[in-house]
């Protein structure tokens, strides 16, 4: 309070009024100017002397001195706001870069404030080359370049910059895009029943011995081609595997209203699709609560599990033995997403991916926020968060007579590497592998999502 009361407060007036139980802020003359940025942005038109104003007012600290690092929501919060105003001066920067009113000079300097602002923006690494070039600097050519090669080698980023004419560049990626694009159009959707009626739908895709994979919450069929975490999986695998998914009841392609989202509808959904598809042996992997749906599928189904594969799994939920201001902490964060799912909120959006992503950069994040528009509803997105508290498969574990991965990011945020380990140690004839991450999702850039893949190639190799 001590900390806010100078900034909305002034000699005007006092803004921010409190008392021993209450507190109360006069906000209708308050005058936020991040927002007011934000929306002065969405104009294409500004000038370089507006943009150079917008440039100067996103490099102040913001909230400067008011960090509270004991307060972990607010401080997610701070992170955040501080991350978007980053990714808008990026913006900024980028127009000035190529504003046709500025000097190629100009245009250079702005262009190497955006590369040095975002270092693994492709973009902006393929603008500074045109500038470099366009004014004759072949020297620094010859030296940057193949110094951005190796910087986005080492990331995982493809990278091949085709400078076209001056003031454009392309970044392409298009071997990886094309695949993409055309392993979707051999994809084949279709649709079965569950026991209850809601439609499930399923996809195949790909040649060999098949490979199922469990639903997991925020699936879709079309987009995640799109995925910065799933596309390379998918297409990996798909190469020389039959490659089948499906969208999770109340998500994706799958009907979304329905009555009964539960556990038990997750492993009932998994044994319909199987049905649907005729396969009769099968690889299935799991991937977080996917991983519990998977345990229980294989201790229903030993003779039609091949081998079994978990990533980023947990046995119980996070009801499971937790402390009353955890349960009250999930609590609060469930009536959160029934109202900021989806919207454009770094509050939001910070706590999902500072523990499922936390080194995922500006365009993943902006990704990942659309694309939860796109998976589920608010509603459903909160009950799926319910449900998931309520999982324990713990008893299920011993019961678990095919050969099984269990793979974990060491640095994970959301499941500690602990719990994978604890599942691999209660499963008779089972591997541990921890991947040098700290993502909850593997982006598909790191070094530790190409480990992940040959890990899962070599297993399955071995177990048929």
């Amino acid at each position: 309070m001590s900390k806010i009361r100078p900034i909305v407060n002034d000699s005007c007036g006092e803004r921010l009024i409190a008392d021993r139980e209450r507190v109360r802020l006069e906000g209708e003359d308050v005058h936020i100017d991040i927002k007011s940025i934000a929306l002065k942005l969405g104009d294409p038109d500004l000038s370089v002397e507006e943009l150079l104003s917008i440039d100067t007012a996103l490099k102040e600290p913001f909230l400067d001195g008011i960090d509270l690092p004991d307060q972990e929501l607010f401080q997610q919060w701070l992170l955040a706001e501080r991350e978007e105003i980053g990714r808008l001066r990026g913006k900024v920067l980028s127009r000035l870069s190529s504003h046709p009113d500025a000097s190629l000079p100009d245009q250079l300097k702005w262009v190497r404030s955006w590369e040095a602002l975002e270092p693994y923006n492709t973009r902006a690494a393929a603008q500074l080359l045109v500038k470099l070039e366009a004014l004759g600097f072949t020297k620094e050519v010859a030296n940057v370049r193949p110094k951005f090669l190796e910087r986005f080698r080492k990331a995982g980023i493809a990278w091949s910059p085709q400078v076209l004419s001056l003031g454009e560049a392309k970044d392409t990626n298009i071997d990886n895009q094309y695949l993409e694009r055309k392993l979707l159009t051999q994809q084949k959707v279709g649709f079965c029943s569950a026991s209850d009626g809601v439609r499930i739908a399923y996809a195949a895709v790909g040649d060999g011995s098949p490979i199922v994979k469990a639903a997991n919450w925020l699936s879709h069929l079309e987009y995640d081609w799109d995925s910065p975490i799933w596309s390379p999986l998918f297409r990996e695998l798909s190469s020389d595997h039959q490659f089948i998914r499906y969208d999770e009841r109340g998500n994706g392609l799958s009907d979304w209203d329905v009555n009964n989202i539960s556990f038990e509808s997750f492993v009932t959904d998994l044994e319909t699709v199987v049905d649907a598809c005729g396969v009769d042996k099968f690889t299935l992997l799991g991937i977080s609560q996917g991983a519990a749906v998977s345990i229980e599928y294989a201790v229903r189904h030993p003779e039609r599990v091949k081998s079994l594969i978990l990533f980023g799994g947990y046995a119980a939920g996070w009801r499971t033995g937790a402390t009353d201001a955890v349960i009250k902490e999930r609590e609060a964060i469930i009536t959160l997403t029934e109202t900021g799912w989806g919207q454009d909120n770094p509050a939001y959006r910070q706590i999902f991916s500072s523990t499922f992503m936390p080194s995922a950069n500006a365009s993943e994040l902006a990704w990942f926020n659309e694309f939860q528009r796109l998976t589920t509803s608010p509603e459903n997105a909160a009950r799926f968060l319910s449900v998931f508290g309520d999982i324990d498969v713990r008893n299920q574990l011993k019961k678990v007579s095919v050969p099984t991965l269990v793979i974990h990011s060491i640095g994970d945020q959301r499941i500690p590497v602990k719990v994978g380990f604890d599942i691999a140690s209660s499963i008779p004839n089972c591997r541990f592998i921890g991947l040098d991450s700290d993502g909850h999702l593997l982006l598909g850039r790191e070094p530790a999502s190409k480990i992940f893949v040959e890990e899962v190639r070599k297993f399955i190799g071995n177990s048929y």
